[in-house]
């Protein structure tokens, strides 16, 4: 099932089946999704081999881009056309020296080329009829028979021996398109050295392996399953995941992902994820998933080649039969422009052209370490106007210090701020909570009880009896609290760049804790070349105002808005949508809301978090914001590749159409336009798998 003829012959076939539901259908991956209340799989089956095609049921769980579908094009078949080849020339030379066509010698090697490449286009173009489907294999099966019939027997030879070559060039670029997803899997070997019950090290198949299992990774192998170092240090390559080029430093207690490659020292591995469950794997359980989908344009194209074929080929039966009925034109020329026209009706260049451009984008983002959930998202990229950021953790390391601690009383300002934050995962929480650890290491945080986390603005609860507030300055200015002394000391440090966080009690401020972030180290860079590409740069904050603004300064952001709850942010980016495409870079837990508002949800550092993988439309494998404008850059190289191939394809359609109305087209012409036209389009898609070379 390499292409849309097979899906649509497919599909009229099983969609009357009684006990069938629906038809799910994935050209690139060659699998076909049924649902269905039948007993059995066996009359699917049957159905399947009536039109000349054999399936292979999956069972469940079975992961798709690891399939070993073989090769598209066997070995003996490749003979064969070769073979055909060198009949239809000898023909053709034969024909031309001889100036006779009809001669026996022409028809026997024009014969044997048809019989040797071309009975199974014969063969499907023969389904097809039975079936009353109206694709490419009848039409070719059309036109080779009629030239047979009019005496032009080098020319059907040529024919269906260069459409027969060009079918088998498509089917091996577009094996291509598949092992670019499949290759993602094959990153990560199928054995590893695992640890065994008596103490001994054994190679061990990794499919068979659970969590907890160890694993010994030595220099130049890759890790075989996501784990936590246990011994050993070593410097990992994780470009194949996550795009970073430099090799990263892993010590005892830090993370390793399957596939990524051990560089320097001996590591041990503790299994922290099976094989169907490791980043890999989901990532490229995800671009299969993505690449499925159809994308707008490729909905468009599909309505677009639904008229097209039939408006085409009656055409082309007009213009067989009017001309010599009504104007007593010679018979022959006219069937024989007819079947010029029969052969460029069929839409497979327009239809397969998409899918492999969208796969091969999907696959290139991948590669670069950007998961794209679907080509509606590789498409809407480059249409982005807006692209709104939080600031802790994208914009920010997110592993803010304290920084500055100032007590307007006489209580341990630092460790009630601390036990209050100690039940908080917010990273300004964090650092108060480390600046205690790193001050009394041995001094245990106080219970509280009634905890409750205040969005936007803080958290609170009671320690010893006594409610506490510890929030920023919007919640001090809810409570009445903000006086123009406290709030002078405010304004000096948040002009500093600095988040501060006050700690109160009743009528009463306790105490301001500051704390400072470090902005990353490529996120200037990164938006310097989101400006190159057009896009208007927010940052979204529940900070202050002046701490964002001086960020902002800091990275020269076109607008940064502070002091925003959830439901603010969710609403600037329905204020940025009505301007265009936005899209918003978070975690992908945090800013929930104004992820799933925006057009595009990104997240950051989604190698790190399962459920950042699984929520954003787009997920970064690493912390890196110049992924952002490579993001955009593919999107627009995509959009490109798509426009050129549509040119392509409905060009040289175009252009034979005139030329067959004219009386200057040949099959030839025709083939190429067709068949041609699709390899010409795979290739050309192809060439985004290029982009993902790191």
């Amino acid at each position: 099932m390499d292409c849309p003829t097979e899906e649509a012959l497919l599909r009229k076939t099983l969609t009357p089946m009684s006990g069938v539901l629906a038809l799910d259908f994935d050209l690139m991956a060659r699998t076909l999704r049924v649902a269905h209340d039948l007993a059995d799989t066996t009359p699917l089956l049957d159905a399947v081999a009536r039109v000349g095609m054999q399936a292979e049921v999956l069972q469940p769980g079975t992961p798709v881009p690891a399939m070993d579908t073989g090769p598209s094009v066997p070995v003996a078949l490749r003979w064969r056309i070769a073979a055909a080849g060198l009949l239809a020339v000898s023909s053709e030379a034969i024909a031309y020296i001889s100036g006779n066509e009809t001669s026996l010698p022409v028809a026997l090697l024009a014969l044997g080329a048809v019989a040797l490449a071309g009975l199974p286009t014969l063969r499907k173009g023969w389904i097809a009829l039975r079936s009353l489907a109206l694709n490419i294999h009848l039409l070719m099966s059309l036109a080779v028979l009629g030239a047979l019939a009019l005496g032009q027997w080098p020319e059907a030879a040529m024919v269906i021996w260069l459409f027969a070559v060009a079918e088998m060039l498509e089917a091996l670029s577009l094996d291509r398109a598949r092992n670019a997803i499949r290759s993602l899997v094959a990153l990560a070997p199928a054995q590893a050295m695992v640890l065994q019950a008596d103490g001994q090290w054994a190679e061990q198949a990794v499919a068979q392996l659970d969590i907890g299992a160890r694993l010994r990774v030595r220099p130049g192998e890759a890790v075989a399953l996501d784990g936590r170092v246990v011994a050993g240090a070593s410097s990992v390559n994780e470009a194949s995941i996550t795009g970073e080029s430099l090799p990263v430093p892993k010590a005892v207690g830090d993370a390793v992902l399957a596939g990524t490659v051990n560089e320097q020292g001996l590591l041990e591995v503790e299994v922290t994820a099976t094989q169907q469950n490791s980043l890999l794997a989901r990532i490229a359980q995800s671009v299969q998933q993505a690449q499925g989908q159809r994308a707008p344009s490729q909905r468009f194209v599909d309505r677009f080649a639904a008229i097209y074929t039939p408006v085409v080929v009656v055409f082309a039966l007009l213009l067989a039969v009017v001309p010599p009925l009504l104007l007593g034109q010679p018979f022959a020329e006219w069937v024989y422009r007819s079947l010029v026209m029969l052969v460029i009706a069929c839409p497979c260049a327009l239809v397969i052209s998409t899918p492999v451009t969208v796969v091969s984008g999907l696959a290139a983002a991948a590669r670069r370490g950007m998961l794209i959930k679907g080509g509606l998202y590789l498409e809407q990229g480059r249409q982005i106007k807006t692209l709104a950021l939080d600031k802790t953790g994208t914009l920010t390391e997110g592993k803010p210090r304290l920084t500055d601690l100032l007590r307007l009383s006489d209580v341990d300002v630092l460790h009630l701020a601390a036990s209050l934050d100690a039940l908080s995962s917010h990273p300004v929480a964090a650092a108060i909570v480390g600046a205690q650890n790193e001050r009394a290491p041995q001094r245990a945080l106080a219970a509280g009880i009634d905890f409750e986390a205040l969005p936007g603005r803080g958290v609170r609860g009671r320690i010893d009896g006594e409610l506490l507030q510890l929030g920023n300055h919007r919640l001090l200015e809810e409570l009445g609290l903000c006086t123009p002394a406290i709030e002078q000391q405010l304004h000096g440090l948040e002009a500093q760049g600095k988040t501060v966080m006050i700690l109160s009690r009743e009528q009463q401020v306790l105490g301001l804790l500051a704390v400072a972030d470090t902005l990353r180290p490529h996120s200037r860079e990164a938006i310097v070349a989101l400006h190159a590409l057009g896009i208007k740069t927010v940052m979204l904050s529940g900070d202050n105002q002046r701490t964002v603004d001086a960020v902002a300064a800091q990275l020269g952001l076109d607008d940064a808005r502070g002091q925003l709850l959830p439901d603010d942010k969710l609403q600037a980016i329905a204020g940025f949508s009505a301007q265009g495409v936005v899209a918003m870079v978070g975690d992908g837990v945090n800013d929930a809301p104004a992820l799933a508002r925006a057009d595009i949800g990104i997240a950051m550092g989604a190698a790190g978090s399962a459920t950042a993988l699984e929520t954003a439309d787009v997920a970064l494998m690493q912390d890196d914001l110049r992924k952002l404008p490579e993001f955009i850059a593919l999107s627009r190289r995509t959009a490109a590749v798509l426009r050129q191939n549509l040119v392509l394809a409905l060009g040289l359609k175009a252009v034979v159409f005139v030329l067959s109305l004219l009386g200057m087209a040949t099959l030839w012409m025709a083939v190429f336009a067709d068949a041609g036209a699709s390899v010409l389009v795979v290739l050309n898609g192809l060439r985004l798998l290029r982009q993902g070379r790191t």
